[in-house]
């Protein structure tokens, strides 16, 4: 259950936000997740990502990636399984989430990147809002895994997860 919004959470990590005067790419990535009606928590991992972020120039920035699905852990091995399985986010089937933008831009102190979130065969568009501490970014999203297959609840409105990016950024040299 919180397996799918954790493989959620990291398609939706491939984003990132403005800074002045330079340009970066993501090096690594923690993404996290929580099925909100569940109070389940777990993260996911396996980030593969081809990003190219031009702080100066938001909208001539891209960010595309993936997760590995068979990363998705939730701190007990038996949920963890049945996320895994056929039923639910189907990791022999669909292997990756991935995330590429439609658009980049800055308002405010934040970046928001729009664009589309492929899981489990299925495509949505979503908003990631990232603000930069440093050299990392922070970035935020919410979707219903019900939206994708994933129906761990039998209301739309009870499979709500909060996904959580944390996006260390590296200069190209």
């Amino acid at each position: 259950m919180n397996k799918l919004t954790i493989l959620l959470s990291l398609f939706l990590a491939f984003s990132v936000p403005k800074s002045s005067n330079a340009q970066a790419t993501v090096s690594k990535a923690e993404i996290s997740f929580e099925f909100v009606s569940k109070g389940v928590k777990g993260t996911i991992e396996g980030f593969e990502s081809t990003s190219r972020i031009d702080f100066d120039n938001p909208e001539n920035s891209t960010f595309e990636g993936s997760v590995g699905v068979k990363t998705l852990d939730t701190n007990n091995g038996l949920r963890n399984w049945s996320l895994r399985s056929g039923k639910y986010f189907d990791a022999d089937d669909f292997p990756r989430i991935q995330f590429k933008s439609t658009s980049v831009s800055q308002k405010d102190a934040s970046l928001v990147v729009i664009g589309d979130l492929t899981l489990k065969g299925i495509t949505k568009p979503i908003t990631i809002d990232f603000i930069k501490k440093g050299n990392q970014l922070k970035g935020s999203t919410a979707i219903y895994s019900y939206d994708y297959g994933i129906k761990i609840k039998k209301k739309r409105e009870d499979n709500l997860v909060n996904i959580t990016l944390l996006f260390n950024l590296d200069s190209p040299k």
